[in-house]
């Protein structure tokens, strides 16, 4: 199947839902029932492939082949470590979740937390898994990807050192579900050495398709209390593990507000006010502190909510998606998902502080309708509430060629009666964001909470820097439905003027006339006027235009279909790439002598041309530079073919778009 025809099968199984949790996409084309069933047939443990127990699983650099931290490393199955293997045993507890040497601990915080939301476990971690009934060394774990669920297939080999588990194992040292949980995230990341580093809301994220927003404590707003309260109310999953929040009497004063903490690991508590052994219990109403007073070394203790702010720096709320399977429906968010790229050249235009380029990057409409039903009492006009996410993808994976994270952010605008089009760089010269989100550090997601009145707006997400290649989805969680849209650029050329040269007559210098004495130019003679004339020049760049490009010059104009050029035609010719010259210097802002790929996109518009992001970048693979740089030839030879494709306007500008997609520029999907 070509490239073009595998997309839109994949856009139209999208359709049709594979990649909710009803229609899973399986990991690598791994069937985990088909594989299953191949290995009880020939009584075969199942090995795998696509994630063999060997070093590069290990890692790159830290967990290397030549790393000491992986010497000695043997993989085995947990009936070779233990007599009697269990799966799950006695349920899934946070004590069943052990860090080993590998720091992961923002996973095995967030897998622990999940221990506490049943329905989520048994679906990330599917419980129909065993060491004895139709055992065949093979298990399987669901994790959402970018709007995806994912279903990850692993064998049940483990890294190993003196017969003991080298990462997560659990304190009932025969089972194995977290160690097998976080074989298969490591697989879907790469190796065991990506999981290093993280963040608490990538593991939710990745656990549940939520969408996440962190409060830190000095940037909090006021009301922080009484959204998490809401997030509780909504099954949402927190960050410092808070498991419930309540106001009680307090010698029959409002003491304030307290809140639950619980420590994953069980191992330490909160000692200060409020904890289990703190006189403030002896003052409450006795029935209220029956009911939530609880002295255990448990790792779950209270704690005064301005406690809590001070010896915490951040709140984490996942807030979880529309999945029916996920998400409880009494409390149900709408979400709107996009894709997108930013390719160098073309839509990675960096942040606001680079005007010129800035205005290139993707654009998104929304569309703010209804207002929610709870408005704030101090809200001037209804507004709408929603937290938008953007999330650079699969770079994690990118660890093993010394690839980081990306800095991101985007910008919101409030719009009046702009067109569903690409605003250009005017729009955003005379119009201040409305919201500014930008992430001071270097994190997949830059995601947070907003209240906007009713109306239309443009989401614009960013790199920080022009011409740094990423992909990205963006979600919208709101309360009400809202509309959104991914801006296109429509594939239309506006009257150029390239037409208008058709009725131009000009005298030609005596020079070229020697090579035209039989009154037809080949492809060859025209290269060789062309390039004798180009390289004369100091004010502009070329290699000198190659044959193929003659070629389809002479094609353009050739009337007669000779395969020549005859005197008038080529006067036509050449008054259009005096034009095309006009424009080249006109867009060369710095004078280098070649134009930038941003720069290309003036040159186009300055050309009549308005063409998509997906056409852009087509051409800036096809005709730039490894430095994103395009000579003049370059530029002429661009010119000639897209107006060889807008000379017949009876072919439909969407048979154009694709024809330039799958054949003129070779770009492949």
């Amino acid at each position: 199947m070509s490239a073009v025809a595998f997309k839109l099968a994949r856009e139209k199984a999208i359709l049709d839902g594979l990649g909710s949790s009803g229609n899973t996409v399986k990991y690598l084309n791994q069937d985990f029932e088909a594989l299953k069933k191949q290995c009880l047939l020939s009584g075969t443990l199942f090995k795998d492939e696509k994630f063999p127990a060997c070093p590069s699983s290990l890692g790159y650099k830290e967990l290397g082949p030549y790393s000491s931290k992986t010497q000695g490393i043997i993989w085995k199955r947990p009936q070779e470590l233990v007599p009697n293997p269990q799966f799950i045993e006695r349920g899934a507890t946070r004590t069943d979740i052990c860090q080993g040497a590998l720091g992961d601990c923002w996973l095995l915080a967030a897998v622990a937390s999940l221990t506490l939301n049943e329905a989520i476990l048994e679906w990330v971690v599917p419980h129909d898994q065993s060491f004895q009934k139709d055992y065949a060394g093979i298990f399987h774990f669901k994790f959402w990807q970018y709007g995806e669920w994912l279903d990850v297939i692993v064998d049940d080999r483990l890294p190993t050192k003196n017969g003991q588990l080298v990462f997560l194992y659990s304190k009932e040292r025969n089972e194995f579900w977290g160690a097998l949980l976080e074989k298969a995230y490591a697989k879907l990341n790469g190796s065991y050495e990506a999981l290093i580093g993280g963040t608490l809301t990538e593991a939710f994220e990745d656990c549940t398709g939520g969408i996440c927003e962190s409060y830190n404590h000095n940037s909090a707003p006021p009301k922080l209390y009484q959204i998490i309260q809401k997030a509780l109310q909504a099954g949402s999953l927190l960050g410092c593990f808070i498991a419930m929040c309540r106001i009680i009497q307090y010698n029959d004063y409002i003491c304030g507000e307290l809140i639950r903490i619980r420590n994953p690991w069980g191992e330490c508590e909160w000692t200060g006010a409020w904890s289990d052994n703190a006189l403030e219990w002896k003052y409450i109403n006795p029935k209220q502190r029956n009911t939530l007073h609880r002295q255990a070394i448990d790792g779950e203790f209270w704690m005064s909510f301005s406690d809590f702010k001070k010896q915490f720096t951040n709140v984490e709320i996942c807030n979880l998606s529309p999945d029916p399977l996920i998400c409880n429906q009494a409390h149900k968010w709408n979400m709107k998902l996009f894709h997108g790229t930013w390719q160098s050249g073309s839509t990675a235009g960096g942040s606001p502080d680079y005007p010129a380029t800035y205005w290139t990057n993707p654009q998104f409409k929304i569309k703010l309708e209804e207002p929610d039903d709870d408005q704030e009492a101090s809200a001037c006009e209804p507004c709408c509430m929603m937290i938008v996410g953007l999330m650079q993808k699969n770079r994690r994976r990118q660890k093993i060629k010394a690839e980081d994270w990306l800095k991101i952010g985007y910008c919101i605008y409030q719009l009046e009666n702009q067109a569903d089009v690409n605003l250009s760089r005017e729009f955003f010269s005379t119009n201040k964001p409305v919201v500014h989100f930008d992430r001071e550090v270097c994190l997949r997601e830059a995601s947070s909470r907003f209240h906007l009145p009713q109306g239309e707006y443009l989401i614009v997400p960013y790199t920080s820097q022009p011409f740094q290649d990423g992909h990205f989805c963006l979600r919208i969680f709101s309360v009400k439905q809202i509309k959104a849209q991914y801006v296109f650029s429509t594939t239309t050329c506006h009257k150029p003027w390239l037409s208008c040269f058709l009725l131009c007559v000009c005298l030609l210098d005596l020079y070229f006339s020697s090579f035209m004495q039989d009154c037809e130019l080949t492809a060859n003679e025209l290269q060789t006027i062309l390039n004798r004339v180009i390289t004369k020049r100091t004010d502009i760049k070329s290699d000198g235009f190659n044959i193929n490009t003659c070629r389809e010059m002479i094609s353009l104009l050739d009337n007669h279909g000779t395969g020549t050029l005859g005197l008038v035609e080529f006067k036509i010719l050449w008054m259009k790439i005096q034009k095309y010259l006009e424009i080249y210097k006109k867009v060369d802002t710095n004078y280098s002598g070649t134009i930038d790929a941003h720069e290309m996109r003036n040159a186009l518009k300055e050309a009549g041309f308005t063409l998509s992001n997906k056409i852009q970048q087509s051409i800036i693979i096809r005709y730039a530079c490894s430095k994103l740089a395009i000579d003049f030839d370059g530029f002429v030879a661009c010119m000639i073919r897209l107006e060889c494709l807008f000379s017949n306007v009876k072919i439909p500008l969407s048979v154009i778009e694709s024809y330039c997609k799958m054949f003129l520029f070779y770009y492949i999907y």
